[in-house]
């Protein structure tokens, strides 16, 4: 496992119920933490790791007796990590992503950045509707392994079963990739509504809204309409949108209060994707000719040009139509 953040951290601690695991981190300290004490106290509290579970600094130690990759690396990141990877990693070994972002200079997904810079290893996804703490926890849920070699796939999903944390594959990859990057921009505008003291039915709406949105740059990527009311689409948008446990959501909510977006940014010790994605969103939306007008009015507001109450002024005015 690359990334020992909340979720690069829980699903090692999973998988290394399974066979040997090891986790990489840029920080020596938390590797000593990790190996020592079994925490990542920095990201997940008191919640005690696999004893097994090795962490070490060392990237080409890690990754030239791996014989799978994960990767969670949030998406600014990410290209320069998987560079460091593709140093010591073998061919053919499977490099799958747990980050739910696009790459900002180029829209590109995590899996392309990958076949851009390894490749020769297959490439996989694990999206889904996975709040780090409640699976570390054992709490049942499920997630999506979205990969095109089936062989893969299936491989993948035995290794990163769990008793409690049921795995499906699907061979949309676009769509599990589009489905988890745009839930994190919806998840800001939900915590805005309920940052501002609105109720079910405005969250609902966005919600709801933005699953359309999500479903219409999917489509025009090249995903399966059907992607994006399983797991990887309405799954994931439900839980993101729905728990204070997202980092996405904490920031709408702090945004809706009136706290400015630099000020959100740089108090939290975590990156909230969907604050970095938004723009990337709209973007990729506009070369696409696809119409996201919730995720182009909080880029707005990610950007620090419009106010979140401006935001939803606009989008309330929006002329009628069919739904």
């Amino acid at each position: 496992m690359v990334g020992a953040g909340s979720w690069g951290t829980t699903i090692a601690t999973l998988v290394a119920q399974n066979t040997a695991t090891s986790l990489w981190t840029r920080r020596a300290v938390l590797a000593e933490e990790i190996n020592a004490r079994h925490t990542n106290s920095a990201y997940l509290g008191n919640s005690v790791l696999e004893e097994s579970l090795v962490a070490s600094v060392d990237m080409g130690l890690l990754v030239n007796e791996a014989d799978v990759i994960a990767m969670a690396v949030p998406s600014h990141g990410f290209r320069q990590v998987a560079q460091q990877v593709a140093q010591y990693v073998g061919r053919d070994v499977p490099i799958m992503s747990l980050s739910k972002g696009l790459e900002s200079e180029t829209l590109l997904r995590m899996s392309e950045v990958l076949a851009a810079v390894m490749p020769n290893n297959p490439r996989a996804v694990l999206s889904g509707p996975n709040l780090a703490h409640e699976i570390l926890q054992g709490q049942p849920a499920a997630s999506v392994v979205g990969c095109v070699d089936d062989a893969v796939a299936l491989r993948l999903q035995e290794l990163f079963s769990r008793p409690a944390f049921r795995l499906y594959t699907n061979r949309d990859v676009v769509g599990c990739e589009v489905g988890g990057v745009v839930k994190n921009v919806i998840a800001i505008a939900a915590g805005i509504s309920q940052g501002f003291g609105f109720g079910d039915n405005t969250k609902a709406t966005l919600v709801t809204r933005g699953l359309a949105e999500m479903s219409r740059l999917g489509v025009a990527l090249g995903a399966h309409p059907a992607t994006f009311a399983g797991l990887a689409g309405m799954g994931d948008i439900m839980a993101t949108c729905t728990s204070m446990q997202s980092r996405n959501t904490q920031v709408g909510v702090r945004l809706g209060k009136g706290e400015s977006i630099s000020d959100i940014v740089n108090s939290m010790n975590m990156v909230a994707e969907g604050v970095k994605s938004s723009s990337a969103v709209v973007k990729l939306a506009q070369q696409h000719g696809v119409e996201m007008p919730i995720a182009e009015q909080i880029a707005r507001v990610c950007e620090g040009t419009q106010s979140a109450e401006d935001s939803l002024r606009a989008l309330m005015s929006r002329s009628n139509r069919s739904e």
